[in-house]
């Protein structure tokens, strides 16, 4: 299971602060937000374009391996303070 935390206006647009899904093991990151993307019209909209990550509150690249337990935190590249 992986906790994932949504910022700025991938939470707006979404509707939620996190949710927990189902990891397949191996999965980049990338990977992941795609199966993310494939929930509907709402998904494929917030998580469209360029995201920043942090797996565990450290940034990290797309191509990052999640493990089960991670918390994966998604964000648009430019958000207000």
């Amino acid at each position: 299971m992986i906790n994932v935390l949504y910022f700025a206006s991938l939470r707006e647009t979404l509707g939620l602060a996190q949710s927990n899904h189902e990891l397949v093991a191996g999965s980049s990151v990338a990977a992941f937000v795609d199966t993310l993307r494939e929930q509907g019209d709402e998904w494929q909209q917030a998580l469209s374009g360029q995201l920043l990550c942090s797996v565990n509150q450290e940034m990290v690249p797309m191509e990052t391996i999640l493990n089960d337990g991670d918390e994966l935190a998604l964000f648009p590249p430019v958000t207000g303070g």
